[in-house]
């Protein structure tokens, strides 16, 4: 059997590429389902250094809170009568907590300020609960596990794996080269070995900060990419969108057909009214009215070109409406002059010789 004649096209089968920029109206949806650009690795960073930052300036003021509190537990505890019962107990933890809250509310401060204000930067300000509700594939473990071997969770891992390795080579580099001061630790004093490693472990912190500051920026651009190629659509869901928004193309002719319709049914019923008709002689017709109670100048009832221009041609014979044949006037009142408008001055001269021709011709048929 010859199969060639049975030949499909599979592209018909295939969905369609997206090629196209996502739309305001597609970047606004994807913003309210949480879609948005937000790098995680930006604000782990900022994170890590402005901690450090703030154990840099305040270290000196959670130390002496610190040995304050330890004086305190070793002198004044021993002299509570009480203090192996319940009441004693309770009054060293509630004193234990006031000191630990003081000694980390400094950094916590800074972490929770920096934490939104690196949010802020790139999400600016977002509420949404779409994301609350109840999906089922959540819960679903094959979609489970095509999220744990997706190509970007793999990035995900693969990214974790390098940011170890790259920090952990930077950080065993440092410490490798502060070996030769180790020794000097023995014939320090106390206060002296806890200054040397605060600045010991400053300098890793820096050193890793700056390592995780690059693969941060990196990281931002891979997510700007990634968001982007998220949100393009296809030139079908372009055009389906648009219909949505601005109509369907199709409807929107439809109706501007209609109004013309209508438009130039008005614009004939009211040829009957007019006092001339201006022609070309076959190109344009103008029809004129001049009301003094009205306009101080005439004005144009109705005007068209082809056909329109035939069929008031057509209406001026069954009314016994005046029709004068003049090319330059008839080509400038259809070119500058809309109808219901009064002509301009320029053409008052040309108009009031028609009108004078026109009103001597009743006369005469008058008399």
């Amino acid at each position: 059997m010859d199969y060639t004649k049975y030949k499909l096209n599979l592209q018909l089968f295939a969905d369609e590429e997206k090629t196209e920029k996502a739309t305001p109206k597609k970047r606004r949806e994807a913003r309210e389902k949480g879609q948005v650009l937000k790098s995680q690795e930006i604000t782990s960073v900022l994170l890590l250094i402005s901690t450090f930052v703030g154990l840099k300036i305040f270290g000196s003021y959670m130390y002496n809170n610190i040995i304050v509190f330890t004086k305190h537990s070793l002198t004044e505890y021993n002299n509570i009568q009480d203090f192996f019962t319940i009441k004693g107990i309770n009054l060293m933890f509630t004193e234990l907590i006031i000191i630990t809250a003081q000694i980390v509310a400094p950094i916590a401060a800074i972490a929770l300020l920096v934490g939104l204000i690196s949010n802020y930067m790139q999400v600016g300000f977002l509420f949404t609960t779409k994301n609350l509700g109840i999906k089922l594939n959540r819960i679903n473990p094959i979609e489970g596990f095509k999220k744990i071997f997706s190509p970007k969770s793999l990035i995900e891992f693969f990214k974790s794996i390098l940011k170890i390795f790259v920090v952990g080579y930077v950080i065993f580099s440092y410490i490798l080269n502060e070996t030769k001061n180790i020794n000097k630790l023995f014939d320090m004093e106390l206060t002296a070995i806890i200054v040397y490693l605060g600045d010991t472990t400053f300098g890793i912190v820096l050193r890793a900060a700056g390592v995780l500051a690059f693969i941060a920026v990196v990281d931002y651009i891979y997510q700007w990419w990634d968001f982007e190629k998220n949100l393009k659509m296809s030139k079908k869901e372009v055009k389906e969108e648009y219909k949505q928004v601005e109509g369907d193309p199709h409807i929107k002719s439809k109706i501007k057909e209609k109004q013309r319709q209508m438009a130039m049914t008005r614009m004939m019923q009211d040829v009957p009214k007019a006092d001339v008709i201006i022609t070309n002689p076959t190109h344009y017709a103008i029809a004129l009215k001049y009301d003094k109670e009205k306009c101080d100048a005439p004005f144009v009832l109705a005007k068209g070109m082809n056909t329109v221009a035939e069929n008031i041609k057509k209406v001026a014979v069954e009314c016994d409406i005046p029709t004068v044949e003049n090319k330059p006037l008839a080509q400038g009142l259809y070119k500058n002059v809309e109808i219901g408008d009064i002509i301009p001055e320029e053409l008052y001269q040309a108009v009031a010789e028609v009108l004078a021709y026109v009103y001597g011709l009743k006369e005469q048929q008058g008399g």
